[in-house]
């Protein structure tokens, strides 16, 4: 079946702020905006706006792209969304104008491409977006496949007193791919939130930079700096493009 960019945002648009309430964006706004160091930013993945908002409030011009309408729509209807041009398409290829100082790519979303042709163009696109010496930043978790038994894994990623969220996994090694659904349990009701990944190790990721004429500037185990070891479960990566000639 065709990839759909569309697709996850259509079938979570309307849960995905209050599933992630709990996730505090202000590490990751404070260290996206001393990289951007004034600079126009641009988000592949807005969503939202988790991160956009933050950035934009704090000065910065914010641009981004998003597979979902439903998605950008939820972004423009809250305050300072107007303030935002998101162009509605696969980060893959879609442009909007401009040159930036840095293009952010947050959440794990890299994953949500279906392969590696796929996230090797995204890591082009990125840098047809930026100007000289500007940084693409990555967030991701680290793959581990030891966490699933027998192909499959089902752990719980948030227990709270209004909300239980589990994820339900199948690992399909072969293609570097997982199958995977979450599980939202609320007074509502139970809700199903799909969302399959074609996951890379930080390796692959930091070889798509090079193919895309960028290098690796810093890597850390999280937003605030801390350092990236042999332990860490994500990272936070980020690229930049030379400076020119």
């Amino acid at each position: 079946m065709p990839f759909d960019p569309s697709e996850y945002g259509r079938q979570v648009a309307d849960v995905y702020d209050e599933t992630y309430a709990h996730l505090d964006p202000a590490a990751a706004v404070r260290c996206l905006a001393a990289l951007a160091d004034g600079g126009p930013v641009c988000e592949f993945g807005i969503g939202t706006g988790r991160l956009a908002l933050p950035l934009a409030r704090r000065g910065l011009t914010v641009a981004g792209i998003d597979g979902s309408a439903e998605m950008a729509a939820g972004l423009r209807a809250k305050p300072d969304g107007d303030r935002i041009e998101v162009a509605v398409g696969d980060f893959t290829h879609t442009r909007v104008p401009g040159e930036y100082a840095l293009v952010l790519l947050a959440f794990n979303t890299i994953f949500a491409l279906p392969d590696q042709a796929a996230q090797v163009a995204c890591f082009r696109n990125a840098a047809a977006h930026l100007r000289p010496g500007g940084r693409f930043v990555v967030e991701a978790w680290v793959p581990d496949p030891g966490a699933f038994r027998s192909g499959a894994a089902l752990r719980p990623v948030r227990v709270a007193e209004d909300q239980v969220l589990l994820e339900a996994a199948l690992l399909h090694p072969a293609e570097q791919r997982m199958t995977t659904t979450k599980i939202r349990l609320t007074d509502a009701g139970v809700r199903l939130l799909p969302a399959n990944h074609r996951y890379a190790w930080p390796a692959e990721l930091d070889l798509m930079a090079q193919l895309a004429g960028m290098t690796r500037e810093s890597r850390w185990s999280d937003w605030a700096g801390s350092p990236f070891t042999d332990t860490s479960g994500e990272h936070v990566s980020v690229y930049r493009l030379a400076e020119a000639a």
